[in-house]
């Protein structure tokens, strides 16, 4: 292969369209590459419901089998049932195949080493890529073995340990997987809880009838919004295609930001683990902080990224950690991501506390209102962000630049930050209990983007 750059291999993961930028072919030199790099006798392997998942699956598992891998199957999935079976069956490393909320014809592979730890930009994803590219491979005199396991039910039973069941409440609740892979463990859940459950395009279909399963982009939420407000339930749940994201909406059918769940659960956590340390991303932190700091616990600063976000986790021994995003982390899931984990605790801490999950969130919605994540295309987003802070900092009380520029005033404060694979920037605003004035700053800081826009 030539030496130029293969542009599926991304920041974080393996990312491309089919099958131009990632094919069967691709795939299988991949699986010798990890088995180079990594040097695995075991590896896990799970996938998405994309058309293209089994074809990428084969010659995945072809690869890596040449090289002497045995290869434990665990089917379709979430991308944390990987980390969660990496550790469970305690093999070397863990790859699931999926493009998580891209469109459909995409797909991508997400890498673990042993003990579910990341393989990312400066984790061994460039060295796998390199590997690629040469044509590098792991000799072997005996092919891998391959077999089907099914860890459903041991997943299911580490889930559950993370509530006191016969406390949850019989919730009526919505749920809405868009037709990724959330539907078949939302199923094996329901069986050992109280809850009513209505389902909303729950069957797994990679065709995706209801659109690409993503509920942050705003048109896609109307259908769980609606659902939670025409059956009255207690809550909607809606996740992306690989549910390693989970995304709420109140009884009023209103879309909770992730940044309000990230203080709810930090508390929820710290009240059986008083003094543990909380890592939270720098976009948005002032809720964060304060609940942390007011439950006993410790908040820890961390750049924005899954990789970034475990690394810091395992150097801190930090119980949890929680990002904007709506990703949410946990060390007793092999400081991993999980989608399913926070909505057992959301439901818990309702029943437990006899709220809803309005008034959970209201105290942070109305202390510290937010802006949201907007996304501007920018020609040039280091100019982007050396002109707000020309115009922001001489001002500030503070300004830290551990990922993209967070400037802080005593009423207000902003994050902007570039894409890892886009040519976008990213603001998140916030204030301290004036909409008002969030909503007058987020303008301020758009109108500057806009005008680099080109």
């Amino acid at each position: 292969m030539s030496a130029e750059r293969l542009p599926c291999f991304k920041a974080y993961d393996v990312r491309g369209r089919i099958p131009d930028q990632l094919n069967v072919d691709l795939a299988r030199k991949i699986g010798h590459a990890y088995a180079a790099i990594i040097g695995p006798k075991h590896v896990v392997i799970g996938k998405d419901i994309r058309e293209s998942s089994d074809a990428l699956v084969d010659a995945l598992i072809e690869g890596l089998t040449d090289c002497g891998v045995d290869i434990s199957h665990i089917g379709l999935c979430g991308t944390e049932m990987v980390y969660f079976a990496t550790t469970h069956l305690k093999a070397d490393g863990g790859i699931m195949v999926t493009a998580s909320h891209n469109p459909r014809d995409y797909n991508g592979l997400k890498m673990v080493r042993e003990g579910s730890r990341p393989i990312s930009g400066d984790s061994g994803l460039m060295d796998i890529e390199a590997a690629t590219r040469a044509g590098r491979s792991r000799p072997s005199d005996k092919k891998g073995e391959v077999r089907s396991v099914d860890v459903t039910d041991a997943y299911v039973d580490h889930l559950l340990s993370y509530v006191d069941v016969a406390a949850l409440k019989p919730f009526r609740i919505v749920t809405n997987p868009g037709n990724g892979c959330a539907g078949p463990f939302v199923d094996a859940l329901e069986k050992h809880l109280p809850f009513e459950f209505h389902k909303l395009c729950h069957e797994p279909d990679g065709s995706f009838p209801n659109g690409i399963p993503n509920p942050m982009i705003e048109e896609n939420r109307p259908v769980t919004s609606n659902a939670v407000k025409e059956k009255q339930a207690a809550v909607g749940i809606a996740w992306d295609g690989d549910f390693d994201r989970c995304f709420f909406f109140d009884e009023n059918g209103e879309f909770v930001e992730g940044y309000y769940i990230v203080a709810l659960l930090a508390r929820q956590i710290l009240a059986k683990n008083p003094g543990a340390k909380v890592i939270h991303d720098p976009r948005l932190t002032w809720n964060t902080v304060k609940t942390v700091e007011e439950s006993g616990g410790q908040a820890v600063l961390c750049k924005s990224g899954h990789a970034f976000i475990k690394e810091k986790m395992r150097a801190v021994d930090a119980i949890y950690a929680g990002e904007m995003s709506a990703h949410h982390y946990f060390r007793e899931f092999s400081y991993s991501d999980s989608g399913m984990i926070p909505w057992l605790l959301v439901l818990q801490a309702m029943s437990k506390l006899g709220k809803s999950l309005a008034e959970l969130v209201n105290e942070g919605v109305t202390s510290f209102p937010a802006s949201g994540e907007i996304n501007r295309t920018i020609p040039d987003p280091d100019r982007a962000l050396e002109i707000a802070k020309e115009k922001y900092a001489p001002q500030a009380l503070s300004v830290d630049e551990v990922d993209g520029i967070s400037i802080e005033f005593a009423d207000w404060r902003f994050n902007l930050r570039k894409s890892n694979t886009e040519p976008l920037v990213r603001l998140n605003v916030e204030s301290r209990g004036d909409r008002e004035l969030m909503k007058e700053k987020t303008a301020e800081l758009l109108g500057i983007l806009d005008g680099l826009q080109g």
